[in-house]
């Protein structure tokens, strides 16, 4: 049986040495640790920040960063509210300096039980036939050909 906990870490400065001994206890007890966090005009909404608590998350604590929140319409917190379009500009940014493992998922948790989706951009930009063009990490476009069978 695998008992995972879910943390829920929004910047850095949350990462104190009471949380890295709680973290590691859990750890050495058998637990899996991910890590969910809400994107916060303001608060962790530049790529040095999310960076910097993603590396923190992985490499100090052994929490593998899973969730990146976009805020939900909870009154009051306008302010505190980015749009989509900066948290997919911001999570291509990370993916573009972070290993795949510290990655989170960006999501949104849509209203009435929609459940959460992925809000992260494509890379697939069009389809002609077996050839993809494909955004790269470098932001170059690159076809690829799909060659069904053996090459």
């Amino acid at each position: 049986l695998m008992v995972t906990v879910v943390t829920h870490f929004n910047h850095a400065c949350e990462i104190t040495d009471a949380a890295e001994q709680a973290c590691r206890a859990l750890r050495q007890g058998g637990f899996v640790l991910l890590n969910q966090s809400v994107l916060l005009k303001g608060v962790n909404d530049t790529v040095e920040v999310l960076e910097e608590l993603c590396r923190e998350l992985m490499y100090r604590l052994g929490v593998k960063p899973y969730y990146l929140h976009h805020g939900d319409l909870a009154r009051g917190m306008a302010h505190r509210r980015t749009t989509i379009a900066e948290g997919q500009a911001l999570a291509s940014a990370l993916r573009a300096r972070l290993s795949g493992i510290c990655n989170p998922v960006y999501v949104l948790d849509l209203p009435d039980g929609g459940g959460k989706v992925p809000l992260g951009a494509s890379y697939v930009e069009a389809q002609d036939g077996a050839t993809w063009q494909i955004r790269g990490q470098d932001g170059e476009l690159r076809a690829y050909t799909e060659i069904v069978g053996d090459l």
